[in-house]
């Protein structure tokens, strides 16, 4: 009996924190395969990679959690960066521009929740189309060309550092910090866990659906904005082809974090391990020369695996109920 509670105990174990071997399995092939992986300029790569990853992370599993999809970050992103470098361009401070866009940007996260929730569309049309549509609007805003020539202080945001840690980090680790609280500390945090696990019966309960809707694909869209202006900081140019397929890591991310794509599941703290797993795998095979068309290959496979496991997961969760 001892035995069966103790193997039950280690079983357990290592289904709660599996995401954290796979990591360090990882880091621990990359460290014996590359003689430079584990330098102190390459983990800052990493850790600014996994930055821009992270936030918009904490966005996308606030909407899976809700039981919907956005794959309108990655043109959040670029367009982000467009409007804010042409807005320094125009003589805005950096301060101001930025407060500017941050403000503006829940606005894209309502215009997908009024299509998804008022007028039904799948949440993956609905923001694939606004994905095209903040596309053609970057291309349009700058000409399809880069967009260069602001002042070189606002690259403090995504190449400084306060002591070791880089600036992107600290932003990372806050928008995590503040969605944990959120998500598990407060009525609507918990409103967003109830629609995602029943919309039907979160009705019923007297949850203002629309709202909690509402609000999930605004803080979507809003962290997808702070990652652009990480982004445009980082690269110190707006490029309206610029995160590209970015969506895909992210979801990524999220799913290897344990998100259930069902939803109703979801812990951030996982997810930072999601995200970080995505960011050293990238990494790892860029600096084994690996081709990009096996990155692409790889990283649908895993995003299949962790779909497959959620689902396997879920089914054997329903036959014990």
């Amino acid at each position: 009996m001892i035995k069966r509670i103790s193997s039950l105990r280690i079983g357990h174990f290592m289904a709660q924190y599996a995401i954290a071997f796979v990591l360090f399995a990882l880091i621990a092939f990359f460290s014996f395969t590359l003689d430079n992986f584990l330098t102190v300029n390459n983990i800052v790569n990493i850790l600014r990679q996994v930055s821009m990853l992270g936030i918009c992370a904490v966005g996308m599993a606030t909407v899976i959690i809700i039981g919907k999809i956005d794959l309108s970050q990655g043109a959040v992103m670029a367009l982000t960066g467009i409007i804010l470098a042409k807005l320094m361009l125009a003589g805005v401070h950096p301060s101001i521009a930025v407060i500017i866009v941050l403000v503006c940007s829940p606005l894209i996260g309502i215009f997908n929740a009024i299509f998804i929730y008022e007028v039904k569309l799948h949440p993956l049309i609905a923001t694939m189309a606004t994905q095209q549509v903040l596309r053609a609007i970057g291309y349009l805003i700058s000409g399809g060309l880069p967009v260069f020539g602001f002042t070189r202080s606002f690259t403090i945001i995504g190449q400084g550092h306060v002591g070791f840690l880089p600036i992107p980090v600290i932003i990372m680790l806050s928008t995590f910090a503040i969605g944990y609280v959120f998500l598990n500390k407060t009525r609507l945090g918990r409103y967003i866990y109830g629609t995602g696990s029943n919309e039907e019966a979160a009705k019923l309960s007297g949850v203002n659906v629309r709202k909690t809707m509402y609000t999930a694909f605004g803080i979507s869209s809003f962290t997808a904005t702070i990652a652009g202006v990480v982004m445009l900081s980082r690269v110190n140019s707006a490029q309206p082809f610029a995160a590209i397929g970015y969506e895909t890591d992210i979801i990524i991310g999220s799913v290897l974090g344990g998100v259930s794509m069902m939803g109703g599941e979801g812990n951030l703290l996982k997810v930072i391990f999601g995200v970080s797993i995505m960011g050293t795998m990238i990494n790892g095979m860029t600096m084994h020369n690996v081709s990009e068309y096996y990155q692409i290959l790889v990283k649908g496979l895993v995003l299949l695996a962790a779909m497959t496991y959620d689902m396997v997961g879920r089914r054997r969760a329903e036959k014990k109920v």
